[in-house]
C-alpha cells in the first residue's frame, strides 16, 4: 500500500515577487518537507539537489583552466614567493 503524502499547496509567485515572499515561499516549503516521510519524495529532491550542484572546475573557461594548471606547476616546481614577501612588495598600494 502506497503510504498517503499529505500535500500542502505551495502558492508559487510570478518573477515580480519581492523577495520577502521568496523567502516566505522557501520557509513554507520547509515546513511542509520537514514533514515528509516518503522515502522515494525525499529521494526526488535529493536528486534534484545533486542536479543543481556544479563542480566549480566544470564552470572555469579553458584559459582559466591553463592558469590553474600553470600556477600548480610552478608550486611542484618550488616557484613561489610567500605571503609576506608579495605583502612587503606591494604594501604601498594596498
Amino acid at each position: 500500500m502506497k503510504p498517503k503524502i499529505e500535500m500542502k499547496t505551495l502558492s508559487l509567485h510570478t518573477k515580480s515577487t519581492k523577495a520577502m515572499d521568496i523567502q516566505s515561499e522557501k520557509l513554507n516549503f520547509i515546513q511542509w518537507f520537514s514533514g515528509v516521510t516518503d522515502l522515494p519524495t525525499i529521494k526526488r529532491f535529493i536528486a534534484i539537489q545533486k542536479e543543481k550542484e556544479q563542480d566549480w572546475w566544470d564552470m572555469v573557461s579553458s584559459e582559466e583552466k591553463v592558469e590553474i594548471e600553470e600556477g600548480l606547476a610552478q608550486a611542484d616546481r618550488g616557484e613561489v614567493i610567500s605571503h609576506n614577501q608579495v605583502m612587503d612588495k606591494y604594501k604601498k598600494w594596498l
